[in-house]
């Protein structure tokens, strides 16, 4: 079996963080393994507190799955501050990790701020070169590409910006534009993708960000191009936006347990 990596932050609500993750991972038939880096309490409303963890013990987390569990892919999430952010950084370029999934969250769907400034900074110059993809949505590329993004042509643009960085391919997420179609763009060297799906009307949205990056994390582990596992994770959120259980009294999370291929 192969093994998948989560590092991110907990969340209390489990519809998003190391929980939607793990849930996403057992989907694809990957072992998950985590490494808690923040502790948050909130809900479907919203974030209350978030506690980060010493980076010291991240490191022994790290350390720990190094010798043992080794993953054949990896993402990160919620990494909360800038010592964090170097920790983990230094441990996957000194472990040689491969197929790295950065999902830059910074800001939960309540709106609730999850990465300090300086943060933003460090992951953008120390994280993202050894990154295989990022998947930020529209106001997080905006942050990484020091521009504004509202329309597919900034999409297009901000892509290319955050390329500079080292990456290697960069995926828009659309979810925030209106209309009934959303279509996400992925951009790489080798030029540029849109992956395009109906908008599916739902307050039910907590953790799609985490789903997707997770979802695809898991295809990398299976031994998946990107492109491909970048298609079958937005195919599995979909059905996991239809499936939603609506639990809750703001963004409800995902229904996870649906089949990862139709």
């Amino acid at each position: 079996m192969h093994i998948a990596l989560t590092i991110a932050g907990s969340d209390s609500g489990g519809g998003a963080g190391l929980q939607a993750d793990l849930k996403t991972f057992h989907q694809y038939g990957v072992h998950g393994t985590s490494v808690v880096v923040a502790v948050t309490a909130q809900n479907t409303r919203g974030v209350r507190s978030v506690q980060a963890v010493s980076p010291e013990l991240v490191g022994d987390q790290l350390a720990a799955l190094a010798e043992d569990l080794p993953p054949a892919a990896l993402k990160t999430g919620m990494l909360a501050t800038a010592p964090l952010v170097r920790q983990v950084a230094k441990a996957i370029s000194g472990y040689g990790w491969r197929h790295l999934v950065v999902d830059p969250v910074m800001v939960a769907t309540s709106g609730d701020r999850l990465l300090d400034e300086e943060a933003r900074t460090v992951l953008r110059d120390t994280l993202l070169p050894l990154a295989e993809i990022v998947t930020p949505n529209l106001e997080e590329a905006g942050i990484l590409a020091e521009m504004p993004v509202h329309d597919v042509p900034s999409m297009e643009l901000a892509g290319r910006r955050i390329l500079e960085t080292g990456v290697g391919a960069v995926l828009v997420k659309a979810g925030h534009l209106p209309g009934g179609v959303v279509g996400d763009i992925l951009v790489s060297r080798l030029g540029i993708r849109r992956y395009t799906h109906p908008r599916i009307n739902t307050t039910s949205t907590h953790g799609t960000g985490c789903t997707l990056s997770a979802a695809i994390t898991a295809g990398l582990a299976l031994g998946r191009p990107l492109e491909e596992s970048v298609g079958r994770g937005i195919a599995y959120v979909q059905r996991a936006l239809r499936a939603a259980p609506g639990l809750g009294g703001g963004h409800g999370p995902l229904g996870h347990d649906v089949p990862t291929e139709e």
